[in-house]
């Protein structure tokens, strides 16, 4: 899984520019779920082979006890109890301060992986203006720049060092083939516990009436009629007395991670609350990911007819662009409609893992176009000629011809449209390439 990196500091350091820098993009996911404040943002960043996950927070006061920030000394706790190395900023032109070392002490008790990283030091000499930040006893004082990208990389790769991501890829490449990872996600309280419980015939998992409060994905081996599943349950285990107050009821990164490494997401809706802001969110991720993907709306028996065609009707628009995932409706509590739920899974599956031969493409590709052309760009016609797979999980057809980066986007969905039809792609999603191919003489003078 993706190793997970925190910003954490008091306010005006720099935390949201170097969050930029990291990410290489203001596009990051805001975390707006339960008891989740809009300053804290979840980001993918990449260097070289390994990306990772960071997480933004506001001003950290380890001590507020009222008001706002005692809400965002809360998300700052939630975001270093799930990440792998805290990023400690401070201003290196404002010096050390009463708060820097404050959250020093709180990261110090810890004991987690710890970088302090000195931002705005551009232009400074590191031995003379740093001195005064080893006095937080948080070790070796890295210099950056996150506003001119000056030390960056460096920090990248102090940060990934300690986590062993080459030992960390070479288990996963040892994991058991022929296991379908299937991440059951979905907001608190939606019952992914239970559904779990009702699969296994155990009460394997511990299910309450209330949010789960714990922030790992619990991984259940499960087989069924031959095939082996791994089942992640990202609500996590609740156990009696080992509750912290600090963390959140719904863990964002544990979420997103189950979902990046699962073959299969089964999304879970709540029947009695629609699809709100989080479900979207949850779903817009599995399909930036490119994941296969099921949905199921569970409480299904505790709505009225009324209630059932507003949810329909909100599943219809929220979740549109899901429009090629199957649709179940369900109780898992009275273990009702479980059964093609299985069905939808293996389809899912084998729709995202589906070898497509180059022929059988190409000759879809060329029954598309004489059925339907390309619409005209000036004097020239896009020219389709041939296709091949690009990829797997998800599935990726690589178009190649002349002038095509005219096609415009109705039509890539027309030829989408068609591919589906004709391999039955069915709950993954589809991506088209389009490469044009360039003129070997055009730069030569005639």
């Amino acid at each position: 899984m993706k190793p997970v990196l925190a910003l954490v500091g008091r306010p005006n350091v720099g935390k949201s520019t170097l969050f930029n820098r990291l990410t290489k993009s203001r596009d990051a996911i805001v975390a707006d779920f339960s008891g989740l404040t809009r300053d804290r943002h979840y980001g993918n960043g990449k260097q070289g082979g390994h990306e990772f996950i960071v997480i933004d927070t506001g001003g950290f006061e380890p001590d507020a006890s009222s008001g706002i920030y005692k809400e965002m000394a809360k998300q700052t706790r939630q975001a270093v109890a799930e990440a792998d190395v805290v990023i400690f900023v401070v201003d290196a032109r404002g010096g050390v301060s009463a708060q820097d070392h404050d959250i020093a002490n709180y990261l110090r008790r810890l004991g987690k992986p710890c970088l302090l990283v000195a931002n705005k030091a551009e232009g400074m000499r590191e031995g003379v203006q740093l001195v005064e930040f080893y006095e937080l006893g948080l070790g070796e004082v890295h210099p950056v720049s996150a506003a001119h990208g000056q030390g960056i990389r460096s920090l990248i790769d102090l940060a990934l060092a300690p986590l062993n991501l080459q030992e960390a890829d070479e288990e996963n490449e040892q994991a058991e083939p022929g296991v379908i990872k299937l991440a059951v996600a979905g907001r608190p309280n939606v019952g992914k516990s239970t559904l779990i419980n009702v699969w296994l015939g155990e009460e394997r998992l511990v299910a309450f009436d209330m949010p789960g409060t714990t922030r790992d994905a619990i991984a259940v081996p499960f087989e069924r009629n031959g095939q082996k599943f791994e089942l992640i349950d990202t609500a996590g285990l609740r156990r009696k007395g080992k509750v912290f107050e600090a963390i959140e009821k719904f863990s964002v990164v544990k979420t997103l991670q189950a979902i990046e490494s699962a073959h299969v997401v089964l999304l879970l809706i709540d029947a009695t609350q629609g699809v709100t802001d989080q479900d979207a969110h949850i779903a817009g991720y599995i399909l930036e990911n490119g994941r296969a993907v099921v949905l199921a709306v569970n409480k299904w028996d505790a709505v009225d007819e009324y209630q059932r065609e507003l949810v329909k009707r909100s599943i219809e628009t929220r979740l549109a662009f899901l429009k090629f995932a199957n649709l179940h409706l369900i109780s898992a509590k009275k273990r009702q409609g479980l059964g093609p739920l299985w069905t939808s899974i293996a389809q899912a599956y084998k729709a995202a893992t589906c070898k497509m031969s180059t022929p059988v493409l190409t000759r879809l590709l060329l029954e598309s176009v004489q059925f339907q052309s390309p619409q005209r760009a000036g004097m020239f016609r896009p020219k389709l000629r041939y296709a091949h797979q690009g990829g797997m999980n998800p599935p990726v057809i690589v178009i190649h011809g002349n002038s095509l980066e005219h096609v415009t986007d109705a039509y890539k969905r027309y030829l989408e449209g068609r591919f589906r039809k004709e391999f039955d792609l069915v709950g993954t999603p589809l991506r088209i390439e389009m490469k044009t191919s360039t003129n070997p003489f055009a730069d030569k003078a005639e």
